[in-house]
């Protein structure tokens, strides 16, 4: 519990008893444990706070990640994400992420070694991916065999232990893309293609995703780089529904690899990280630049939504969009123009000169750009979302950890709004119950 000083506080007035109240306000925010002093009665419970979908209610501090909605920033442990994707790697953003500061050069070094060190998976684990149906859905796969690998490291249950923390940190980093590739290439009836120690975190990645007859695979240094910066820019993005459920999940205390199998599996959701492909089929639909002022008045009345636009998060531009259509550009001149960003780049400036978008904030997010990438890249649709959790894991980590080690959490447990039936008897109009 923090013994901060409260920097103001809110008065209340309950109009059921006219008692008046006083709450403290620390953070920006009323505690909700607060209410419960405000009764009714004696004999009532208190006064609880209802918020579907915790749209305005905070459920932890975080030192993580920054998000200024209004402004359209977006920082990791204080540092803007522009100057991350341009500066850093993405195993350098996932060590300050997970320690709190970006590596120096022999922590840099030393973390990109240990990372390699556990690229490999046990022999076991393709012996499990080979029991998937031909057809079953990668991130299916995925969401699986991360479960399966808490069998596999049952000291990872011990989850006060630090040291035995690290290497499971370092574990779901290393394995992950490992992982996704194998669920890849199960899918498409090719041989597993094991790491290489001589390549980069994204370097490997492509190379266990396309290496085929040739003894080394070479990958194009600047669809590597393109990877790395998306990596980067997924890496975290503070209390989104995978995050909650992540932390939901290690209150527990649960170990870190049934719980990121927990935050791969909301994830794998369309609102969440299904998205960019929802974006990929809108421009499908509309097939041609010229089509798109008609698809525009017609979301305008409502007929359906504009995918790629807008965020819970941001009223302004998504900082990370911004970043990955430079990308697109650096892509699209290794693989050929996409006839989809054509139309991608008439829409967003359809949509941003109609006040329509405008006053409603609907700007471009950061799925607007990154499923067409992607699918330049030579990535199916469905690899989509498991290219989202290579990304997300360290920022999964990084939340499961603060989380374990807060001391003001607790198990998960909200409270519910009781709306159904008052308390009523079995009788004889009653359907039988069979006994």
């Amino acid at each position: 519990m923090t013994t901060e000083t409260p920097e103001g506080s809110l008065q209340v007035t309950d109009t059921r008893t006219g008692l008046r109240y006083e709450l403290p306000i620390f953070d920006g925010a009323v505690r909700a444990m607060d209410l419960r002093q405000v009764k009714a009665s004696d004999d009532d419970f208190g006064l609880l706070s209802y918020d579907p979908a915790l749209v305005n209610t905070a459920t932890c501090r975080s030192t993580i990640t920054y998000i200024d909605g209004e402004r359209g920033i977006l920082r990791y442990r204080g540092y803007p994400i522009e100057q991350l994707a341009e500066e850093a790697s993405f195993l350098q953003v996932a060590y300050l992420l997970l320690n709190g500061e970006l590596p120096d050069k022999a922590e840099a070094e030393h973390w990109a070694e240990d990372v390699t060190h556990h690229t490999f998976v046990h022999e076991n684990i393709k012996k499990f991916i080979d029991g998937f149906h031909h057809d079953a859905h990668p991130m299916g796969i995925l969401v699986s065999t991360v479960a399966a690998l808490s069998t596999f490291y049952p000291g990872a249950k011990d989850v006060f232990d630090k040291e035995s923390r690290r290497v499971q940190v370092v574990r779901l980093v290393a394995k992950m893309p490992t992982l996704a590739a194998f669920a890849y290439r199960h899918a498409m009836g090719l041989p597993y293609a094991y790491p290489d120690d001589v390549l980069s975190y994204a370097g490997n990645f492509l190379n266990m995703m396309w290496k085929t007859t040739k003894l080394e695979y070479k990958p194009d240094p600047v669809l590597e780089h393109a990877l790395d910066v998306l990596f980067i820019l997924h890496a975290d993005h503070e209390q989104n529904c995978s995050a909650h459920t992540m932390r939901t999940v290690g209150s527990s205390h649960a170990d870190p690899y049934v719980a990121t199998s927990a935050a791969a599996s909301a994830l794998y959701g369309p609102l969440h990280g299904g998205a960019n492909e929802q974006v990929l089929r809108m421009l499908t639909e509309i097939g041609s630049v010229e089509h798109i002022p008609e698809y525009v008045e017609r979301v305008k009345a409502g007929e359906f939504r504009l995918m790629g636009f807008g965020h819970r998060v941001y009223k302004n531009f998504d900082p990370r969009a911004q970043i990955i259509k430079q990308v697109a550009d650096q892509v699209f001149e290794v693989t050929g123009r996409n006839h989809l960003l054509d139309i991608a780049l008439e829409l967003e400036k359809v949509a941003l000169g109609d006040e329509y978008f405008v006053s409603h904030r609907l700007y471009p997010n950061v799925d607007f750009y990154s499923g067409i990438i992607y699918q330049a890249m030579g990535f199916p649709v469905e690899m989509f979302p498991v290219l989202f959790a290579i990304g997300r894991t360290p920022g999964w980590l990084a939340q499961w950890e603060e989380g374990l080690l807060d001391p003001e959490q607790k198990i998960t447990r909200p409270r519910q709004l009781y709306v159904g039936h008052p308390e009523r008897d079995l009788d004889s109009d009653t359907p039988s119950t069979g006994k």
